[in-house]
C-alpha cells in the first residue's frame, strides 16, 4: 500500500501571531465569522490588520452552531458579490465548517456552469481548541437531520493562524467539549487504518499536551502556555487525521448529533471509552492491531501497561478521570434525552453511522449491529 503525508495549510502559532494579516497580498477579504467574534472585538481586530495589508472587508457572520445548507447558501451569496480573493474564516469549528461550505459549493456551482473558480488565499482563525479544521480538509454541514460529511483538498485552509488570545474568552463548557475533541482527533488517528510514523508522532504528542493542559486550561483560561498547548495539540490532531481520516467514535457521533442535536464535542467524549472497548475487543482476546496502539498511548502517559489489556482498560480509567474532572456527562441519560426517544432512532443512526465517510478507516470492521451495541451501552 502506498502512503502519503501532506501538509497545505502553513501555521502561524502562539500570542500576536494574527498580526501576520498585515503581511498578506490581496485586495478583497470575505470574512466568516460569528455574532460572538463580534461582540469581543477580534472581528474588528482582523478588518483592521487586513486594512493596513490594503484589504477591505466584506462580513458574514450569520453562522450558527452545526451549519446548515441554508446558513451556507446565505453565506454564498454574500460570497460572490463581494469579488473578494481572500476568504478569511474567524471563530469556532462551525464557523471554519460553514467557510469551508462557502468555498466548496461556490467552487461546484461553478463547475456546473462551466466557469473557473480561482481559489482565494483561504486563512483559517479558530477561537476554540478542538476541531482542528484550520489544517483539514474536512467540512460537516447538516441537511435536514443529517450531518454530511465532505472531504476535499480544495477546501484545506492555506494559511492557519493559532492565536491563542483568540480563545481567552471560552466557556468551560465548550473547553471540554472542544479539548475533549481534540484527544479523540488524536486517538483515532492514531489507530485509524491509515496511520503512518508521520501521523503517530502528532498524535502522540498531541495527546500527551492535551493530558498535561486541557484540565488547567479549564480551570483558568488565563492561563496562557496551557491555552498555546492546547491549541496546538488540536492542530497536531488536526493535521494528523486529515491524513490518517477517523473511525466509528466520529461516524457514531455525526449522526447522534445530527438526530439530537448534541455539542459534536460532548458526543465525540460520551462515545470514547465504548468506541476503545469495541476496537480492542476488551471482552475477547485484548490483542487487536488497535488494543497494542491504545496500550502503547498508556505507556506514552506513564500508566502500566505490562498486558495490551491492562494498558487498554488504565488508559480508558484516564480518560473517564479527565472528562469527571471536565464536567463531561457519563451518558447520553444525563443529558436530557428520554431513553425511549433514544431507543426509537437507535437503529436509523446506525444505519447512517455505518455509512458515514469515517467508517472505513475504523482499525475494526463494524456491522450495523455493533454499533447499535455501542449506542446501547451509551444510555
Amino acid at each position: 500500500m502506498e502512503y502519503k503525508f501532506k501538509l497545505k495549510s502553513d501555521i502561524y502559532f502562539n500570542m500576536g501571531s494574527i498580526q501576520i494579516l498585515e503581511n498578506i497580498t490581496g485586495s478583497r477579504a470575505f470574512i466568516v465569522s460569528d455574532s460572538i467574534m463580534e461582540k469581543l472585538g477580534y472581528l474588528q481586530k482582523t478588518i483592521e490588520h487586513l486594512s493596513k495589508a490594503g484589504i477591505s472587508s466584506a462580513v458574514f457572520t450569520g453562522v450558527r452552531p452545526d451549519p446548515g445548507i441554508e446558513v451556507v447558501a446565505e453565506g454564498m451569496k454574500l460570497y460572490e458579490e463581494s469579488g473578494a480573493d481572500v476568504l478569511v474564516a474567524i471563530g469556532g469549528g462551525s464557523t471554519i465548517d460553514t467557510a469551508k461550505g462557502i468555498l466548496y459549493f461556490s467552487w461546484h456551482m461553478r463547475n456546473t456552469e462551466n466557469k473557473e473558480m480561482k481559489k482565494p488565499l483561504f486563512i483559517a482563525i479558530p477561537s476554540t481548541s478542538g476541531t482542528g479544521s484550520e489544517v483539514t480538509n474536512f467540512t460537516v454541514i447538516t441537511s435536514g437531520e443529517e450531518k454530511v460529511c465532505i472531504v476535499d483538498d480544495f477546501i484545506a485552509p492555506d494559511m492557519a493562524i493559532l492565536d491563542s488570545t483568540c480563545i481567552q474568552h471560552v466557556p468551560q463548557r465548550v473547553i471540554a467539549d472542544t479539548g475533549i475533541d481534540a484527544l479523540v482527533h488524536a486517538i483515532e488517528a492514531y489507530v485509524s487504518t491509515k496511520a503512518t510514523d508521520f501521523t503517530d508522532a502528532l498524535c502522540e504528542k498531541a495527546v500527551k499536551l492535551i493530558f498535561e493542559n486541557l484540565e488547567n486550561l479549564y480551570q483558568d483560561t488565563k492561563d496562557s502556555q496551557a491555552r498555546d498547548r492546547v491549541q496546538n495539540a488540536s492542530c497536531l490532531a488536526g493535521i494528523a487525521f486529515t491524513n490518517t481520516s477517523l473511525g466509528i467514535n466520529h461516524s457514531l457521533a455525526h449522526a447522534m448529533g445530527g438526530t439530537f442535536h448534541i455539542p459534536h464535542g460532548r458526543a465525540n467524549a460520551i462515545l470514547l471509552n465504548p468506541v476503545i472497548e469495541y476496537n480492542a475487543e476488551l471482552m475477547g482476546s485484548a490483542n487487536t492491531y488497535a488494543a497494542k496502539k491504545y496500550a502503547k498511548l498508556a505507556k506514552l502517559l506513564q500508566l502500566q501497561a505490562r498486558t495490551y489489556r491492562e494498558g487498554v482498560v488504565n488508559l480508558m480509567e484516564a480518560i473517564e478521570k479527565l472528562q469527571r474532572n471536565l464536567g463531561v456527562e457519563k451518558n447520553v441519560g444525563s443529558l436530557g434525552i428520554e431513553q425511549y426517544k433514544f431507543e426509537a432512532v437507535i437503529k436509523q443512526m446506525a444505519k447512517t453511522a455505518l455509512s458515514d465517510r469515517c467508517t472505513p478507516t475504523n482499525p475494526r470492521k463494524p456491522s450495523e449491529e455493533d454499533l447499535i451495541g455501542i449506542y446501547q451501552k451509551i444510555y
